[in-house]
């Protein structure tokens, strides 16, 4: 019986949630959306390719070493790239533990960033819209004919 109430809150949606708070002020709707920059220029996808990563200071510096130079948040991401420091990013969307994921599979078969991450590119401040919950997640898979088989997606016990 436990184990059917576990199930059924996983299929819960994951609500909404406020932009959290960042190290810097970050505008995906200005990269992205206005300059029409693709999301892999800043997410690199490292082998095995199950993560996206966030840029380092030093790609953003790649522009900004000319543009917007008098901005008090790109004078640090400059001390950032300078220092060879990581900006410590408040991340928006995360994968459980128990969850086989790879960017790189979904990417591979058609999917877009925007079917489970919303549309950042018309986003100043990103928040958690998409539903990444497991009913979520076995929604797309039936619309998209994946699997659903447990086994798809988590390790059996």
């Amino acid at each position: 019986m436990g184990h059917i109430v576990i199930f059924l809150v996983c299929l819960l949606p994951v609500a909404a949630q406020e932009p959290r708070p960042q190290p810097i002020a970050f505008s995906h709707k200005a990269h992205a959306g206005t300059l029409k920059l693709k999301c892999k220029m800043c997410h690199a996808n490292p082998d095995p390719g199950e993560t996206m990563g966030i840029a380092a200071a030093s790609v953003c510096m790649q522009c900004h070493s000319a543009i917007k130079t008098d901005s008090p948040d790109i004078r640090k991401l400059a001390a950032a790239a300078k220092d060879k420091r990581e900006l410590a990013w408040v991340r928006v969307y995360w994968i459980p533990s128990y969850v086989n994921f790879s960017h790189r599979t979904h990417l591979e078969t058609g999917n877009q960033c925007e079917d489970c991450h919303g549309k950042a590119g018309e986003r100043d401040k990103l928040a958690r819209e998409g539903n990444i919950s497991m009913g979520g997640c076995m929604a797309c898979h039936q619309t998209k004919k994946a699997s659903i088989d447990c086994g798809y997606c988590h390790e059996p016990k």
